[in-house]
């Protein structure tokens, strides 16, 4: 109660300079200064006092009920919740969202009509909530999985190129100058400068350069790098190295020169060890571990 009683003396401005400077000394007093400062800021629309005393007067006496200071204190803050809770809501439904996947990681996660996305490691969405059902349209950077709740028009823009969706399960990725699509079930259409093309299930399109690659079909159910395998076609050595540090998050210096030797196979992205006896043998390389850096290396050069 004395508490209580200090509270609402010091909200009326009714302490005596001791008392001030001892309310000032609690802990608690910056979060009570702002509380005081925002609640007074709160405004009530203007009204005719005559009216409302006549109005008063007019009606029979009943019971008066008195609120204290300590109250009105209550109904201020509890206005600012309000306030607050509405302005965070607001923001949450108009601002981007934006969900991403480590390097090393992958990220899973449900877009507001309930279409299944999985992010593959060093990757990004961006998408806007409000409307989406009537806007489907996301901007991805790096590489996706989606499975597309059936609705209206779905669409995923890259830096590279656009998939508008006309199916449920495809594949996305970004990557530097490549971007390559593959449809697991139903079909997309792809668009890459002024190319455009429609994929369906099985089939797999790439560009690279300005060129078109067109991809052996797969009877898969779900991307590769889903199982835990990084499959590459036609890609070079460098390609392959940045891929490499996405999935495992290290580092890899290469004290070689990029081999202009395409490489076509599946590495595993769970078994460091593995990916890089693969790499190193394909490429005559020998690899030394420092740490969380890797030192590919000409055989001939580190003996």
């Amino acid at each position: 109660m004395e508490e209580n009683n200090k509270l609402s003396k010091w909200l009326n401005d009714e302490m005596n300079e001791l008392e001030l400077n001892e309310f000032k000394a609690q802990p608690d007093y910056e979060i009570f200064d702002k509380i005081k400062k925002y609640s007074s800021e709160l405004k009530t629309n203007d009204f005719d006092e005559s009216v409302m005393l006549s109005n008063i007067l007019s009606k029979p006496k009943s019971k008066v009920i008195k609120i204290n200071s300590y109250q009105k204190w209550i109904y201020r803050v509890a206005a600012i919740l309000v306030i607050s809770l509405g302005l965070f809501f607001a923001w949450n439904s108009f601002s981007i969202s934006s969900v991403t996947a480590e390097n090393g990681t992958k990220n899973s996660f449900d877009l507001p009509d309930h279409s299944k996305v999985v992010l593959n490691s060093g990757s990004e969405i961006e998408y806007k909530k409000w409307g989406w059902e009537n806007n489907r349209k996301l901007t991805l950077k790096g590489e996706a999985y989606f499975r597309v709740h059936k609705g209206s028009k779905f669409e995923v823009g890259t830096p590279l190129g656009k998939v508008t969706v006309l199916g449920t399960e495809f594949n996305v990725k970004e990557r530097d100058n490549r971007f390559e699509v593959t449809c697991y079930e139903g079909k997309v259409r792809v668009n890459y400068q002024n190319h455009e093309k429609i994929i369906t299930k099985g089939m797999s399109i790439a560009f690279e350069d300005g060129k078109i690659i067109d991809l052996h079909d797969n009877d898969l159910s779900s991307p590769e790098w889903m199982q835990n395998e990084l499959y590459f076609y036609k890609e070079d050595l460098k390609s392959i190295i940045k891929e490499l540090e996405r999935q495992y998050d290290i580092k890899i210096e290469a004290k070689t020169d990029f081999s202009n030797q395409e490489f076509t196979g599946t590495i595993p992205s769970n078994n460091i060890d593995i990916a890089l006896k693969i790499i190193s043998t394909t490429y005559h390389l020998e690899s030394i571990k420092k740490n969380n850096l890797i030192i590919l290396d000409s055989s001939n050069e580190s003996k």
